[in-house]
This record gives structure tokens, sequence and C-alpha cells, in this order.
């Protein structure tokens, strides 16, 4: 059996089993077609002189989902790649408990669930998984519409020359109250002496 065949198979045994110890971040994440996507792997001990495997679940884990394998590096750093796979499409890096992935110029297509893997002595170590989603526009979130509050009636407050304008309106005002009020006192007497002088005047006819 071809090497590659056997870890595929080993894989597919291994998620069965539910064999996850290496902590991935993100857990999930989107991004838009052409970007770069990097996710981590952590283990829990040094890795130093093992080799790290990358793997690829393009289903939802089920009896009809599989694993691909992508790029593995060993401690002297030589990389084995996945068929049509290549170094311009992704990149790795590594210390002794940390490794990274980088994707490029992800497509849709690359979506998937993607784990690392490390061969222990005899089982086989996943990481518990980074969910990548890529998609050519970004959903976008509505947002909540604020009740605006009424404005409350705010009434000008009044400058010293309004002030001033209405003082000096109200006086006139009483001036010409007071002075139509002299006209009607005057008319009033100017009327009682007309008749006064009436009745003078038809007793002395009358005489």
């Amino acid at each position: 059996m071809q090497p590659r065949l056997w870890l595929l198979l080993a894989a597919q045994l291994a998620g069965e089993a539910g064999c996850c110890a290496h902590q991935q971040t993100p857990g999930s994440l989107m991004v838009q077609t052409n970007q770069k996507v990097t996710m981590t792997c952590e283990t829990k001990t040094s890795l130093s002189n093992k080799r790290i495997y990358w793997l690829r679940q393009r289903q939802a884990h089920s009896k009809d989902s599989h694993h691909e394998f992508l790029v593995s590096e060993d401690f002297s750093k030589n990389i084995t790649y996945g068929r049509g796979v290549t170094q311009r499409t992704l990149a790795l890096l590594r210390s002794t408990t940390r490794f990274t992935l980088s994707l490029m110029h992800v497509k849709p297509e690359d979506s998937g669930v993607y784990f690392c893997m490390t061969m222990g002595a005899p089982e086989l170590i996943f990481g518990t998984g980074t969910s990548l989603s890529v998609v050519d526009v970004l959903p976008t979130t509505a947002q909540p519409t604020k009740k605006t509050a009424p404005k409350k009636r705010v009434c000008p407050s009044s400058s010293p020359g309004t002030r001033q304008g209405l003082h000096c309106g109200l006086v006139t005002l009483s001036l010409l109250v007071a002075s139509f009020l002299l006209l009607l006192l005057s008319l009033a007497v100017a009327v009682h002496l007309y008749c006064l002088r009436r009745r003078a005047r038809l007793r002395f006819i009358k005489q």
C-alpha cells in the first residue's frame, strides 16, 4: 500500500475514533475570495523530532466524508505536498510546539475543515479543527434601528434687546390708552356743557 493511501486510511479511522489533542485556532473563520488565511496548531509537548501533517475534510463528518492530504513537514523542514498543492498555494511555519498553515489566494473550493495531525506511538493525534468558509461576498449584518426620542420644545430665551423692545411697546400702548380715555372724557364734558346750554336757552325762550 502506498504511504499516502495508508495515511489517509489511518486518518479516516482515527477521525472516527475521535482522537483530538492538539489545539487549533481559530475554530472557524469566513473570508472573501483571494484572501490569505492563517491557522495555527499548538501541541502540549515538544514535537521537534516529529512530522506534522495538515489534512482537509470538505464535508461534515459522516461515513461518506474523507480527509484529503495537503502537506507535511518533518523536523528537518523537508516538505511533502499533496496532489495539486504547491508552495504557491500554502506556506508552513513551525516551532517546537506551534505550527502555522497559511493558505494563499483562497477560493470557494478551499472551504472545509482543516486538521493538523501528528503520528504518535502508535496512535494518530488530531487537532481540534479549523472550519474555513470562502465566499465571494461577505454577508452583512443588519444594524438595529434606533428609536429617536421626540425633541423637547425649548422656549427661546429673550435677549436684553428683546426685553427692552417689549418694555418700550408696553409704555407706548399705555400712553395710547391714556390718550384715548382723556379724549373720551373731554368729549363727555363737551356734550354735558352743550346739553346745559340748550336747556338754559329753552327756559329763556319760554319766559
